[in-house]
């Protein structure tokens, strides 16, 4: 996983080799305590090692940081990692190739999401690359929110092929994209930021998915182009909590019958208040999954007996 990407230049790299567990959150921990325009930070795995397999964080600032600071910030998740993070400082040459090594292809089903960078290494067959810049922090694929929508999807084309999907919160397109390449069906891709509304359409235009996909710049589900394109059979929303449980009402509607509803962005601890928000609006459990510290729910309106 990778968080942001700092400005061209000469960039501070700090270091520290603990356990994936510890990996994972001290990434995430650092790159939402730091402007993500500055400071950038990446979890991963380290291959061939003498003594086997073992995990990295590695966090890169346009400026000099405060290493003490930075240390107090570690220090919380694992005084151990803090006290054995290293200080370096790469060039400007060395700074992309060091920050893209730790952003291998992710596979989740038929699904590989890849950089750029790894554009010749993915195969063809039943194969569906999404490819998505690495600038790009949230929607790469790396994060367990989007694994968990992307391993929803393919288990819904599965079960049936949905006439047409609704993207809330489309962020980088990577779902709405996916959904999209697997099923060459209709797709409405929403969000509330008009920046990465844009940022969406290219990427799909990028990935030849355009041709299935209709971009929309709109706050909650109150535009009537909504209703306008559905209902749909699919219905991701990768967001947070409070913006999943203010959606819940308006959602109802636009499903359609024997339709799926994914949802994401939620601490397993907040999953049972977004699926109370749901419940009240008739829809019921389907399957739970918690991938890297994040649960996406999947719902659906069948009647079927709700799992927990």
């Amino acid at each position: 996983m990778l968080e942001g990407l700092p400005p061209n230049g000469a960039s501070h790299v700090m270091r520290v080799d603990v356990p994936e567990h510890q990996a994972r959150v001290i990434a995430e921990y650092l790159g939402e305590s730091f402007d993500p325009a500055e400071v950038a930070t990446s979890a991963f795995e380290i291959e061939d090692r003498a003594e086997g397999s073992g995990w990295a964080v590695e966090a890169y600032f346009a400026e000099a940081p405060d290493e003490e600071g930075v240390r107090e910030l570690i220090a919380l998740i694992s005084p151990e990692a803090a006290a054995a993070a290293v200080f370096s400082t790469l060039d400007k040459k060395d700074w992309v190739a060091a920050s893209l090594e730790g952003l291998a292809p992710v596979a989740i089903g038929r699904f590989v999401v890849h950089g750029s960078h790894d554009r010749d290494r993915i195969g063809g067959g039943s194969t569906i690359g999404i490819e998505i810049e690495a600038a790009l922090a949230f929607g790469t694929g790396h994060h367990g929110t989007t694994k968990g929508c992307l391993a929803a999807i393919a288990a819904t084309g599965k079960r049936r092929r949905p006439g047409r999907t609704l993207d809330v919160g489309t962020g980088t397109g990577v779902l709405g994209m996916g959904a999209a390449l697997l099923f060459r069906t209709p797709v409405l891709a929403s969000d509330i930021d008009r920046v990465a509304v844009a940022t969406a359409r290219e990427n799909a235009r990028a990935n030849h998915a355009a041709p299935f996909i209709r971009f929309l710049h709109a706050p909650g589900l109150g535009a009537g182009e909504f209703r306008a394109g559905g209902p749909y059979d699919l219905i991701l929303a990768n967001i947070l909590l409070a913006p999943l449980k203010g959606i819940a009402r308006p959602l109802r509607p636009l499903l359609a019958k024997g339709g799926t509803v994914v949802l994401s962005g939620l601490l397993p601890s907040h999953a049972n208040a977004a699926l109370a928000a749901y419940r009240a609006q008739g829809l019921y459990l389907k399957r739970r999954r918690t991938i890297e510290g994040w649960t996406t729910l999947e719902l659906t309106a069948d009647g079927s007996r709700p799992r927990r």
